[in-house]
């Protein structure tokens, strides 16, 4: 079998890595510029970083594959972004002023500020790190099926997600933030392109999108529509609203907010990415071609790669791969940088006070490593879907929301032992959903009903500690000036 698929991956990684060695250049990569940039991305890198959230092997792979394994319920993918970005054009303005006056560096640094708690902050860094795993489980499952299918099944899986651990680390420890910014534009200029082809080809392959509906619709009644294994429409509402809310509460995300330069950008951004999601469209129809075209997998992860490897000549599966590896690269390695930064920013460091930063650089490098490692442990003969791991992800992310949204709008109704309580509660109520194995509850999100939980638990715990906290605080009037100095404007 040709090895065409496999150079060319080789070829794209080496040019993401020689990208990364450039974009670092001239640069002293202290923590700030590892991790945020200095702060001083404009308009198109923020765009593509935040962006990046969109085309990954979860869309990639996971969209495809939840459209050939699920699909109607797989129309959710669609919504959910739209959401997130109307919210993002109110929220994300007064998170980056209030990250920009106190130079805060990760997701924890803002409600420890907010709170004057380095133990809040130690819980939201302790969450995050636990809700990345998954997510960059479907990063790495992505990339080892992508290596798999480059060799055409002559690398075992175990030996393909290795290669992509390695490749993700070794890329983090080099490049920080810069070198995902640049490889970004790479990744959007690629995988756009084909998205768009083999959206078109597949279908077209099957007799058109017409004939490739009503073919699935006699094969499969009712599959095309919500209600397939419990998901109807309260659990599409629940879950657009659960990942809608908690986009951009992943640690990586919300890092990437402070990497701007100006608070300009998250409108602007606001205003295009909604557009920019309709490309997803291709995805699915790719996945519903792959129905017809390759019958029968029983992994769905491999239903858009098993059908491209069906239609498409070995030099074409290796640009299609080579643009696949690119959006497990961009977020993954944001979602590493990300936990390292937290490990050794907001657990390390409080722990060690007197650390230089030359230390605290070198724990959060470390930390990648580990956290790729443990990482390639849970992804190592893993056959859940890549979908059903990001929805894993988002129940424990989306549990900061309440804390945060309270804090840019209501911040007299929310307390330090409120917002613990909150977390706590939102948190465990996930971990009890998943080891019970409910993902779905009264035909609702189990995370949703969690985020419900949570709320309720931040609201009444808040209101009745309201008078400890202004004698914690030191002043009885503690929520409001707190808010006034807080620089949120509504």
């Amino acid at each position: 079998m040709t090895s065409a698929p496999l150079v060319i991956i080789a070829v794209t990684i080496a040019i993401a890595f020689v990208l990364a060695l450039l974009s670092r250049a001239k640069k002293r990569m202290d923590l700030e510029q590892w991790a945020v940039g200095g702060r001083g991305f404009g308009a198109l890198f923020v765009f593509l970083l935040l962006a990046g959230e969109i085309y990954t092997t979860f869309t990639f792979l996971g969209g495809s594959g939840w459209a050939y394994g699920t699909g109607g319920p797989a129309a959710y993918i669609l919504a959910y972004g739209a959401v997130a970005y109307v919210l993002s054009y109110f929220l994300l303005p007064p998170i980056w002023r209030y990250a920009k006056e106190r130079q805060l560096l990760s997701q924890p640094d803002f409600f420890t500020a907010q709170f004057g708690s380095r133990v809040l902050g130690a819980l939201v860094a302790l969450v995050g790190v636990i809700a990345l795993v998954p997510y960059l489980q479907s990063q790495m499952t992505g990339l080892g099926l992508i290596v798999q299918m480059a060799s055409y099944g002559r690398l075992p899986e175990t030996w393909a997600i290795a290669i992509a651990m390695l490749v993700l680390a070794t890329y983090v420890t080099l490049s920080g933030v810069h070198g995902t910014a640049w490889t970004a534009v790479l990744k959007d200029l690629a995988i756009l392109a084909v998205v768009v082809a083999v959206g078109v080809i597949l279908p077209a392959r099957v007799g058109g999108l017409h004939a490739m509906f009503t073919s699935i619709a006699h094969l499969r009644p009712g599959f095309l529509q919500l209600g397939a294994k419990g998901m109807g429409v309260p659990w599409f509402i629940s879950t657009v609203a659960l990942t809608g809310l908690g986009f951009y509460m992943w640690p990586h995300a919300f890092g990437a907010v402070y990497t701007a330069k100006h608070e300009r950008v998250f409108r602007r951004n606001a205003t295009f990415l909604p557009l920019y999601q309709l490309i997803l469209l291709f995805v699915f129809f790719a996945g519903f071609a792959a129905i017809l075209i390759v019958p029968g997998l029983k992994n769905s992860n491999l239903a858009l790669l098993a059908a491209v490897q069906h239609v498409f000549p070995a030099w074409a599966v290796g640009v299609i791969g080579g643009a696949g590896v690119l959006t497990a690269m961009v977020p993954g390695s944001l979602m590493l940088m990300t936990a390292g930064t937290l490990v050794a920013e907001n657990l390390y460091r409080p722990f060690r006070p007197s650390a230089t930063h030359s230390e605290i650089q070198a724990v959060a490098r470390v930390v990648v490593w580990v956290v790729a490692a443990v990482t390639f442990l849970f992804s190592v003969h893993s056959n859940a879907a890549i979908v059903a791991l990001l929805l894993m992800g988002y129940n424990f992310v989306t549990q900061f929301f309440p804390t945060v949204v309270l804090c840019v709008w209501r911040r007299s109704w929310v307390t330090l032992p409120g917002a613990v309580c909150g977390i706590l509660a939102g948190v465990l109520l996930v971990a009890y959903f998943a080891l019970a194995d409910h993902t779905i509850v009264a035909g609702l999100n189990s995370g949703f009903l969690a985020l419900i939980a949570n709320f309720v638990v931040t609201l009444v715990v808040s209101a009745a500690t309201r008078p400890w906290e202004a004698r914690r605080m030191g002043q009885g009037n503690e929520p409001a000036q707190v808010q006034a100095a807080s620089g949120f404007e509504t």
